[in-house]
């Protein structure tokens, strides 16, 4: 099976060829005969009913610093395509949202993956509280006076945007904070609860200035010093894990925020979070996931553009793209029959 595939992603010449996941899956579709291309979410438009890429044919290599060739700029009709990964990184935003809206009109007669319309209604944060009995104690709010009690009752804190990625944008909030022990030595005079609530108020005031949404707060999970598991999900059956290791100081252990990665084995509650989403990511045509687990809670549920898969492979000595394309495959396939029912 030879399949046209166009890949929607961030600038291909900027990747890190040993960790970044799409560039994996754009070698294991070469390697398996399929034809590529690249191109840019700014690049797509909709004219006259038709979704059109201005794209170009890639081919990849593992050599450092001649990972890819494009070739010249066309115009592609992607209804003509077989596959779409669409696999551009958050922040899921409006132009992100634009782009699914987008690709639904291709999809599902071109396979875009993941789905664009449960891409849509599936951000990372707000999707995993549909599972909520898998979750640490969480609040979604706007309201200052719920995250203030929510901070009371459970003293340590995680704060983030909701639509935030990477751990960009995520603070801890405790009594352990230099500021919160400097503050005390002032309880005499003000009083620490007045004075901690105060801090908070400012940090509450720095994220509604830069977001309109709602906040996400979460218990803090001490494990994190042990790691936050990335689990890899293909048709909702777990696949693989590793661990990200935060660097000392830091309470986020994402790549991105300089995490480190080390092997992990997939333990009875991984399994056990994994069987209780997983039906509903096939439902979804959710074919490539990734969640966060800590501590045996279910943090996020990444959809969009999920990481992970080269670190997997170098730890465990396994290729899961072969497993994700071998997935894409059987969904193209199926998908075909019915067309031509």
């Amino acid at each position: 099976m030879s399949l046209a595939v166009a890949i929607q992603m961030d600038p291909i010449e900027g990747v890190n060829i040993d960790a970044d996941s799409t560039f994996v899956l754009a070698l294991e579709a070469q390697r398996r005969g399929h034809a590529l291309y690249h191109y840019l979410p700014k690049n797509l438009t909709f004219r006259h009913g038709r979704l059109y890429a201005r794209a170009r044919p890639l081919t990849v290599r593992r050599v450092k610093g001649d990972h890819a060739s494009l070739g010249a700029f066309e115009m592609l009709d992607l209804a003509t395509m077989d596959v779409v990964l669409m696999r551009q990184d958050p922040p899921f935003d409006m132009a992100y949202i634009t782009a699914t809206h987008l690709l639904e009109h291709i999809h599902p007669r071109t396979l875009v993956v993941n789905d664009p319309i449960h891409v849509r209604n599936a951000p990372e944060k707000l999707y995993a509280t549909h599972f909520a009995s898998l979750m640490p104690p969480t609040i979604i709010t706007s309201d200052r006076e719920e995250i203030v009690a929510f901070r009371a009752e459970h003293k340590d804190i995680i704060v983030k945007p909701l639509f935030g990625s990477m751990g960009l944008g995520m603070v801890r909030v405790s009594d352990e904070d230099v500021a919160f022990r400097v503050f005390r030595a002032l309880e005499a005079i003000r009083g620490v609860y007045y004075i901690q609530r105060a801090i908070l108020n400012a940090l509450l005031e720095m994220f509604t200035s830069l977001y309109r949404e709602p906040i996400i707060v979460q218990r803090y999970l001490p494990e994190i010093r042990e790691g936050d598991k990335r689990i890899i999900l293909i048709d909702g059956e777990a696949s693989g894990a590793v661990v990200r290791i935060p660097r000392t100081g830091e309470a986020r252990a994402n790549f991105h925020a300089g995490g480190a990665a080390r092997k992990s084995d997939l333990t009875h509650r991984d399994l056990e979070i994994c069987h209780a989403i997983g039906a509903s990511l096939r439902e979804r045509g959710l074919l490539f996931v990734g969640i966060d687990v800590i501590g045996g809670f279910l943090t996020e549920i990444n959809v969009t553009s999920p990481t992970g898969v080269q670190e997997i492979n170098r730890l465990n000595g396994v290729a899961l793209e072969t497993r994700i394309w071998d997935s894409i495959e059987r969904a193209f396939a199926k998908g075909r029959q019915g067309r031509h029912v």
